[in-house]
């Protein structure tokens, strides 16, 4: 039972219950002793008074002591007289009896000789005389009060069970109803929804479930449409490579069109291997040992040998490929492979958006802490919705497939994530030339939170 939030509710509630009963009678049994000894003594006090004024009033004293001791004796008082000094009998203690010879009253507690604690209430005659009244202090109060409590401990017993039944139910229904959810989300199902109920903490932990289920909707239809775009990168080389080896073993091709065919092939096979590449670099980016060769660069003949290599392509699609690279050079301390990865990049994901006649314009900067370079082209542009899913992972794919050229969706995705694993930023915005731009910072000095082997 106490493994269930049920079984610790209502236990907690019987402790809480019967802590209070015995907190309760912790208080009251001190204050039942003291106000029942407080009345007792107010009682007998006023006795005393009451008896010595009578026996003041008689002649020559002359009361039935027989009789007044008896009445007293009912309510456990024991009456002394005390003529010259001298008590009728044994039993008051010295002090008691040297107060009243000094002519004061008594009031207060004592010990009798061989008798109990009692209150003690003397009080003067005249002459030398004087009454004495003595009530045993009551006992056994504790013992009256706790006989009492069984019934309000069974009660607060029995209101703490309920309670805490009542409560643990209460409480224990979000979380149910959370393990459901997640039970249900592991089989797959991801239309499950919690409803969001108090207290907070219940509210907080459906909130986050819920959250949950739509950010594994949002990947897993990511990811789907990723595989698709994926597998339609893969089939056209696939379907050209096929078709020309179908022809080669058919006899289709002669020995003229062989080395075209072979070229063709080729290069097919190339891109199947660059996606390949991308979708394993893509991978190892997550993991800790993805290698890192950093040393000194100088940015601006690393970004003139990248531009040296890639304007004949330009100038074969008709683009034409500026540069704005500084005369001096501008050296950060990174991997030059993978920036070169980076800007070839950005620099092809342009040339195959940019129409003929548009400009692409490769830039590059020193900035305070490191330096700044940018990929901008006069391309078809992109909206605002699409910056900010701009490096998202073939999102950008899904969205304009059939509208305009588009490649795998891996590019942008592999740039970013090898900049940020460079310490670098990387920023998609709107270009002067009516395009894309791409704005990448990298620090002098890059902080690489993993080791590298």
């Amino acid at each position: 039972m106490a493994s269930t939030l049920t079984g610790r509710a209502v236990l907690a509630g019987c402790l809480v219950a019967l802590v209070s009963v015995l907190a309760t009678a912790a208080v009251a049994i001190p204050v039942a002793n003291q106000a029942a000894r407080r009345q007792a003594a107010e009682s007998l006090s006023a006795e005393a008074n009451v008896i010595a004024a009578a026996l003041r009033a008689l002649p020559d004293r002359d009361v039935p002591e027989d009789q007044l001791a008896t009445q007293l004796a009912r309510q456990r008082i024991q009456l002394w007289t005390v003529t010259d000094g001298t008590p009728d009998r044994a039993g008051l203690p010295e002090p008691v009896l040297a107060r009243l010879a000094a002519g004061e009253a008594v009031s207060g507690r004592a010990r009798l000789t061989g008798g109990p604690l009692s209150l003690v209430e003397g009080r003067q005659l005249g002459a030398g005389d004087a009454v004495v009244l003595t009530q045993p202090l009551a006992t056994g109060l504790g013992a009256a009060v706790l006989s009492r409590l069984w019934l309000p401990l069974l009660a607060g017993l029995g209101v703490g069970a309920l309670a805490g039944t009542l409560l643990a139910r209460r409480l224990s229904r979000p979380i149910r109803n959370a393990a459901a959810a997640a039970a249900r989300l592991r089989g797959g199902d991801r239309a499950v929804r919690v409803p969001v109920e108090p207290p907070a903490e219940s509210a907080e932990l459906s909130r986050a479930l819920n959250d949950l289920a739509d950010a594994l909707a949002t990947s897993e239809g990511r990811q789907r449409e990723f595989l698709l775009s994926i597998s339609h990168e893969l089939r056209t080389p696939l379907t050209t490579i096929k078709g020309y080896a179908e022809a080669l073993s058919d006899g289709v091709v002669d020995a003229t069109g062989a080395a075209k065919t072979g070229d063709t092939i080729l290069a097919e096979a190339e891109h199947l291997e660059r996606l390949v590449a991308d979708l394993l670099a893509l991978a190892k980016l997550a993991a800790d040992d993805f290698p890192l060769d950093l040393r000194p660069v100088d940015l601006t003949a690393l970004l003139t040998d990248a531009a040296t290599a890639w304007t004949p392509r330009f100038a074969a699609a008709g683009i034409v490929l500026d540069t704005e690279l500084p005369e001096q050079p501008v050296p950060v301390r990174t991997d030059a492979g993978r920036i070169r990865q980076v800007v070839d990049g950005l620099v092809g994901n342009a040339l195959r958006l940019v129409p003929a006649g548009a400009p692409v314009v490769l830039r590059l900067a020193s900035d305070t802490a490191g330096a700044v370079f940018e990929v901008r082209d006069g391309g078809p542009g992109v909206s605002d919705e699409d910056l900010a899913v701009a490096f998202e992972r073939g999102v950008l794919t899904a969205r304009y497939r059939g509208a305009r050229k588009v490649g795998s969706g891996l590019g942008l995705a592999l740039a970013a994530r090898l900049v940020r694993r460079l310490g670098g930023t990387i920023a998609a915005g709107h270009a002067p030339e009516g395009g894309a731009r791409f704005t990448v910072t990298l620090p002098a000095e890059p902080y690489i939170p993993r080791t590298q082997p």
